[in-house]
């Protein structure tokens, strides 16, 4: 997956994809808040584009689910309850376990080695409670399993709604005991990888992804209270 910087010129052809592109990476990471309105002056200025693929670019993002559209009021970031967040980590954990299993079929020893090593560097970053360099890491070991699982179609489905809770799922609060069954979580999944035990690792994925559902819940009600 490829990482963007938002402040940099935008030179490519198709202008609106990029516009686009480079507010998805703002809203997921948290730049733009749920709720927050577009200031399309701001925007044009700081990608230093017209106001035509910033309005394109919009379109795109609301038929995403990233942002809503205000008759006659522009637009501002989707927010999301707690029974949205529900409803998509159970239809990500499906995505997840079917990722697993046929990962499990297809993955190469460079790839396992890639996740391995991300895993090693995301222990490192738990045990100095450096949550900042934790959650990336994190969201690139399972963004490597469905890289592995070769299936476009699921990736695609993935990243979209991944997108949607990306925030939110990588960044919410967690006690001491749910950080460390997160972090042992994963070491067993890199004991299931290596063994190709693709059944396993699915049922593992889906039980992985269905314990955040009470720390992605609680967060999104905290910020809820606050807005």
């Amino acid at each position: 997956m490829n990482r963007i910087d938002p402040g940099i010129g935008i030179h490519r052809r198709y202008l609106h994809d990029e516009v686009a592109e480079r507010m998805r990476a703002l809203i997921q990471s948290g730049e733009m808040e749920p709720l927050a309105r577009i200031n399309e002056g701001e925007l044009t200025e700081r990608f230093g584009i017209s106001r035509t693929p910033l309005r394109e670019a919009i379109k795109i993002l609301a038929t995403e689910g990233l942002l809503e559209l205000l008759p006659n009021r522009g637009a501002r970031v989707a927010s999301i309850s707690q029974r949205e967040i529900e409803e998509m980590l159970e239809v990500i954990a499906g995505l997840e376990a079917t990722a697993a299993d046929l990962a499990c079929a297809a993955i190469t020893e460079d790839e396992i080695a890639a996740i391995e090593d991300d895993h090693r560097q995301m222990v490192e970053a738990w045990r100095a409670g450096d949550a900042e360099r934790y959650y990336p890491l994190n969201r690139r070991i399972h963004e490597g399993i469905i890289s592995a699982a070769r299936n476009a179609v699921l990736t695609s489905i993935y990243l979209g709604l991944s997108g949607r809770i990306q925030r939110s799922r990588y960044s919410a609060d967690q006690t001491g005991e749910q950080w460390a069954r997160a972090v042992e979580e994963h070491g067993r999944m890199i004991v299931l990888l290596r063994a190709r035990d693709g059944a396993g690792l699915a049922a593992l994925m889906r039980a992985h992804i269905r314990n955040r559902k009470s720390v992605l819940a609680a967060s999104v009600g905290a910020e809820a209270a606050a807005g």
